[in-house]
């Protein structure tokens, strides 16, 4: 786990960068914290703004990293409550901004979604400072709400389109997280090609690793599935339960416990759904836990699970819980989504949208299948290897800050095994 450090700022050396954040706050979001050891090790000073943690502290600096906090504001989850959340985060990220900035200007200021509010902002330096804009693309705001909201406000939805439209005609560089992404940036945002770099969330591969099994984790039984991420209306919890509810009381199956871990505004509720079906005894679901309980289930399970289902967001979306799945060298379950494909092509079994029966089966037959397991397992552990973890995606957002800027191109070097500090495991989707 990253510790708490409250030293002295060191001065500044290198250009300055702004990093706003709103959904979550560093160094728990994976993609930023390794965004932000990239800019340090290139020698960029780097600020964070985002909301407060349970550990997080109004300022401090985490290994070599300025981050400033607000209090989290959320007052529920209807559509209202996000206007209102997002009023606020705004105010509350201005007010640090100003504050940050009294250090000196900012260079560069990235903005990640969502939500796509923070273009008036990365404007207003730019026009007082001269500061270039770099939009990290995380999620599609318009989808994400079709998705928790479907049949919504055509208002609203229109609304979001045209922040998200703001907030690429504003952007110097976009960062997309996927191919699916890049294609909105430039089709949606009008973007050139040339303005829009594709930087996958990779693993860190040095750090997710099977570990010793420990049948612990198992409890008292001999398969352990384990879920890892966000539990929020459109990731699939639900049908992952409904799954666990299939496996043990109309199959039969007494031999194997699930885990899911993570916590977002379903937790509750599938706390009630799990206890009113039955499956206290096999079916744990202990919110977000520490790094540690994190790898020592996915060291121990034989599958993991991605029952987000099909929907214009998540079709288009690449889960971070696949890929790190595929890091602890576990085969994955996963409805047929498109970017999911892309991720685990041959280290995934696909279900189609919805069946819940068929994604119970699909469980089973792998659990069941030692020998396949282990294979899938293997080509998915080597895919993060040599194509989809953090070190083959540094240099290309390292290359976005250099050509803003005008600073020589420099590959970087390998980053020994260990190195700095490691996000905690995530799992976000």
């Amino acid at each position: 786990m990253v510790t708490s450090r409250a030293a002295p700022r060191p001065a500044a050396s290198g250009p300055r960068v702004l990093i706003i954040i709103q959904n979550l706050h560093v160094p728990f979001d994976r993609r930023v914290w390794l965004e932000c050891q990239t800019l340090v090790a290139a020698g960029y000073d780097v600020t964070v703004i985002c909301p407060r943690g349970p550990d997080s502290k109004p300022y401090e600096v985490i290994e070599q990293v300025a981050v400033h906090t607000y209090p989290p504001y959320a007052p529920g989850g209807r559509a209202a409550g996000f206007v209102i959340e997002y009023a606020y985060s705004f105010l509350a990220t201005a007010r640090l901004a100003v504050k940050a900035r009294r250090r000196g200007a900012f260079d560069v200021v990235q903005a990640c979604n969502p939500p796509d509010i923070f273009w008036p902002l990365a404007g207003w330096l730019r026009r007082r400072d001269g500061s270039r804009f770099v939009f990290d693309h995380h999620d599609l705001c318009p989808e994400l709400f079709d998705s928790r909201f479907p049949g919504g406000s055509r208002i609203a939805r229109r609304g979001l389109l045209l922040l998200e439209r703001a907030t690429f005609r504003t952007a110097d560089r976009v960062t997309s997280t996927n191919e699916s992404y890049a294609r909105v940036a430039m089709e949606r945002g009008g973007l050139s090609p040339d303005q829009v770099t594709v930087v996958r969330t990779g693993p860190d591969a040095e750090r997710l690793r099977r570990g010793p099994v420990d049948p612990e984790w198992r409890r008292g039984r001999q398969h352990l599935v384990a879920y890892l991420g966000v539990m929020g209306p459109q990731d699939g919890v639900d049908i992952a339960l409904a799954a666990a509810e299939t496996i043990v009381h109309r199959m039969g199956r007494r031999d194997i416990a699930f885990t899911f871990m993570g916590g977002g505004d379903c937790h509750a509720d599938l706390v009630a759904e799990r206890e009113r079906l039955g499956l206290e005894d096999f079916v744990e679901l202990p919110g977000r836990v520490p790094d540690a309980t994190v790898a020592g289930v996915l060291s121990a399970a034989t599958v993991g699970l991605c029952p987000d289902p099909k929907n214009p967001l998540n079709d288009v979306s690449t889960m971070n819980k696949t890929m790190e799945y595929m890091a602890f060298g576990l085969p994955v379950v996963a409805f047929d989504l498109a970017e999911t494909r892309v991720s685990a092509q041959d280290a995934a079994v696909y279900v189609l949208s919805g069946r819940v029966e068929d994604y119970a089966r699909a469980i089973v037959d792998l659990v069941d299948r030692p020998e396949v397991c282990a294979e899938m397992g293997r080509v998915g552990r080597d895919r993060v290897e040599r194509v989809l973890s953090w070190s083959h995606q540094r240099q290309a957002y390292l290359d976005v800050y250099d050509g803003l800027l005008g600073r020589a191109h420099r590959a970087l070097l390998p980053e020994p095994a260990g190195a700095g500090t490691s996000p905690p495991l995530a799992g976000e989707g």
